[in-house]
This record gives C-alpha cells, structure tokens and sequence, in this order.
C-alpha cells in the first residue's frame, strides 16, 4: 500500500499549525515541514515529533524540496505576514517572488501531486500558481472562501442559537475585502433565515472584517484556516466528493472566465471535480462581477515568467 504525503511549505505561524492539525487527525503517513528558515522547520518537527507517543505513527520531518517527490498535497501557507489594518491585495507584489521561487523548486520534483494554495492574496497566488505550474486546473486550488463560509455560518447560528453545523450558508468571490454573502440561499434546514436587514449588514460586516480583528488583536489568523486546510485534505484523501468553497478557475460562471474566485466545488482525489453554478440573484450577481473584476486587475498586473 501508497504511503500518503503531505508537505507543508512555510512554517510560519498557518503553516506550523497546518501541520500541527494534520498531525492530531492523521491525515497523511508522512507529514513534512519545508521552510526558507530551515533551522525554523527543524524546532517544529522535533516539538511535534515529541508528541506522536500520544497519537499514532505519522512520520514527520523537516525536509527540503526534494521531499516533493511523491507528495500526495503541497500546501503552500509561505509568504509576507499580513500587516495590521493591511488589505490582502496589498501583499501581492511582496508575495509573486516568493511564490515564483517555491513554484520553480516543486516542479524540480513533483509533476503530479496537488497544490493546495493558503498564501494571500489566496485567490490571485492561486491564479499565479496555475499558471506558472502549467498543471490542470483541477490539481491546483485555493482555500478560497472556505473559511470565510465557516465564519459566516459560525456568526449566524450563534446570533439565532442554532449549531452552526446545521446553517447553509456560502460566502463567495475573493477571500478579502470584495466577498459577498448569498444571502438570497441561506438556511437552516431548508427554512430561510429570518433575520433582518440591519442584523445582515453586521454580521456579514463581522465576517468580512474577522482578520483584521484577529490581526488586531494577535497578530495573526492560523487556527480556524488550519482546520480549513484540514478539511480540505480530507476531502481529497478520502476522494469524498465533498462540497467546499474554494478557489478555482471560473469560466463561464455567470459570465465570469479567467479568474480564480471561491465558490461552492465538488473536491475528490482528483482535487476539484466540478464547480456548482450556485442560482444567484441580479445583486449578487453584480456583486460577484465586481469581486472578478477587482482580481482580474490584480492578476493581470503580475508578470508570469515561462518555467525553465
């Protein structure tokens, strides 16, 4: 039997509990920890390592790029620390250069695997990806609007004293400041939300604003999009067909094309399988052409140099 691998490229504070999370649920055979600071991934590893007498067998090391080789997952989390008060888009350009190095090294070793994107802007280093890459579309994936759906479902049930597991509701578009709720599909149970307009405002507004107050607060977000990365890998390992909001190519979606955005997508061993065409109304419609356009811009301000 195919050990499983996953790498985890960055070891900073998302990618570290990455791997953490990854660990506690035994999600791979092998889990490996890659990082620029070498010395960084070493400390992580071995304090991990110290913990496997308490959970099972997953084998866990820092390696180097050449430990790509087999990897059933990349996630790549590595890139400039979101500023307080600083939106996601602003670190594009300090981002492209780390992305374009780390893309160049995984080719050196991995043609196959599936490149799992948590670097912001998540969206547009997704598109990046893609496209230095050369890989198929499907086998490269963002963690989009996943954990933003994760927020909003959180901030609904709480606000009507239901378990959140049990709201249906989606966040989609960029993962920052152009995202938008579908509030015209929310629900619970197939029952719509009764809730009103200026409650909606806040706690969209709560949701879209949640980083900067954790940012604020700790300096960093990295437990709950450690989950979401989780979820992720899960749905992939298990080829469970499973239905997550993440960033894909769009083409055709409500006119949209050439553009990586998060919406709702069936995620097998494959990586995204289909994406769902959810039935949005006029406004979120316009609302989700602007969150394109806005990324589109962004992306075509990017130099993508040919992959040697």
């Amino acid at each position: 039997m195919n050990k499983t691998r996953i790498v985890v490229i960055g070891s900073g504070a998302v990618g570290s509990t990455t791997a953490f999370t990854l660990m506690l649920r035994n999600r791979a055979d092998e889990l490996v920890l890659i990082d620029a600071n070498h010395s960084k991934a070493v400390g992580d590893a071995l304090d991990m390592n110290h913990g496997i007498p308490f959970l099972g067998a997953t084998k866990l090391w820092a390696g180097t790029y050449e430990d790509c080789k087999g990897a059933d997952i990349i996630i790549i989390t590595a890139g400039a620390a979101q500023r307080e008060g600083e939106p996601r888009t602003d670190l594009l350009k300090r981002n492209v250069s780390i992305m374009e190095s780390i893309i160049t090294e995984v080719l050196k070793y991995n043609t196959d695997g599936i490149l799992l994107l948590a670097s912001n802007p998540v969206d547009v280093m997704s598109y990046y990806a893609w496209r230095k890459s050369g890989w198929p579309v499907n086998r490269v994936i963002g963690s989009g609007t996943l954990l933003d759906s994760a927020r909003f479902r959180y901030l609904i049930g709480n606000h009507l004293g239901i378990d959140p597991r049990s709201v249906h509701a989606h966040i989609v578009g960029e993962h920052g400041d152009s995202e938008l709720p579908v509030w015209s599909l929310a629900n619970v149970a197939g029952t719509a939300l009764q809730i009103d307009e200026s409650d909606k405002a806040e706690l969209f507004a709560n949701t879209r604003d949640a980083a900067y107050q954790i940012i604020s607060a700790k300096g960093a977000t990295y437990y709950a999009i450690a989950l979401a990365l989780d979820r992720i890998c899960t749905a992939i390992l298990r080829d469970e067909g499973a239905v997550l909001n993440v960033s894909t190519l769009l083409e055709g979606y409500h006119g949209i094309s050439d553009v990586y955005l998060g919406v709702p997508c069936i995620v097998d061993r494959n990586g995204v399988r289909e994406i769902l065409k959810l039935d949005l109304s006029e406004e979120e419609q316009a609302l989700l052409q602007r969150s394109a356009d806005k990324l589109k811009g962004l992306n075509d301000s990017i130099t993508i140099s040919p992959t040697v």
